[in-house]
């Protein structure tokens, strides 16, 4: 007994047709009928009764079925196993991570490494939108990002940090002798804010344009330190994760209200899984590290 003359069975019987089943198993009919033959002579049995327009089960035939359906997905099986160690051993994991953040992203990555020291790892820079389009389209597998304001769907979401979203300004700021400011109160003032396509400045254009108001952007840079060296210089208002806002003894952090904003960091893949077993390896162990 072979494993093609089960699997050729369990396809003729699903299909109820040998040439459909032929086509499925792309083998010749011929073949397909041949190899079923000899299924049928080596258990003494007809499994098949083919004397009508569709091929259907003899009783035999039914009482086969399961245990061929089950052998099939036996061998199945022990074929993953040894994908899934073998992609452990020479496996490659491509990572992407928004420019600054506070989540202990190397932490995880050595530790994988030290349990895997076989798989690859890459590490890319980026935004927000550029991480989302490089889990979208396979490139990534996953990516720690800033969450934005619009919502992803196709994507698993592990909430890593959420905190406020805060503006700043240098001590000598008109605004430093106040706590919080309304959001339309940062109407036409200069803003230095992080460019577009990172979470928090998602935030501030949603937040703005239901407003009814665009923000103007003085000053874009890509990490938040130096957008709160820009505002302790006197050149704006900064848009900061609270966190940073209040811990730099330049700045005068001011709660943003009506409405309050809030932003986070997120590690997120997609929403099928990733294609390897190193990835989902990684996932599995971020999960567990930073849920």
């Amino acid at each position: 007994m072979e494993l093609r003359q089960l699997e050729y069975f369990v396809t003729v019987a699903e299909e109820a047709n040998f040439t459909r089943a032929a086509e499925k198993v792309h083998v010749a009919q011929p073949g397909v009928s041949a190899q079923i033959r000899r299924l049928e002579r080596e258990l003494g049995q007809e499994l098949l009764d083919r004397s009508g327009r569709t091929v259907r089960l003899t009783e035999a035939g039914a009482a086969v079925l399961p245990y061929a359906r089950a052998a099939l997905a036996a061998v199945d099986g022990a074929r993953r196993t040894v994908e899934e160690l073998t992609g452990l051993v020479r496996g490659h994991v491509a990572v992407g991570m928004v420019t600054s953040h506070n989540v202990d992203l190397p932490g995880l990555l050595a530790e994988f490494h030290d349990d895997h020291p076989g798989v690859e790892i890459t590490l890319t820079e980026g935004n927000s939108d550029q991480l989302v389009a490089g889990l979208r389209d396979g490139s990534l597998d996953a990516a720690l990002l800033a969450l934005g304001a619009e919502r992803l769907p196709e994507l698993e979401i592990l909430v890593v940090v959420e905190e406020s979203i805060t503006a700043a300004v240098s001590r000598g700021h008109e605004l430093a002798e106040r706590d919080s400011v309304p959001l339309t109160g940062l109407r036409d003032r200069p803003l230095i804010s992080l460019p577009s396509g990172s979470g928090i400045r998602s935030h501030l254009d949603h937040a703005c344009a239901a407003a009814g108001f665009r923000p103007r952007i003085a000053f874009e840079a890509g990490a938040p330190p130096m957008l709160a060296k820009l505002a302790a210089r006197g050149l704006g208002v900064a848009i900061l994760p609270d966190s940073i806002a209040r811990s730099s003894p330049e700045l005068h952090p001011l709660t943003i209200t009506r409405p309050k904003l809030r932003g986070g960091l997120a590690l997120a893949w997609r929403g099928t899984g990733p294609n390897s077993p190193a990835a989902r390896a990684l996932i599995e162990r971020a999960r567990r590290m930073f849920g």
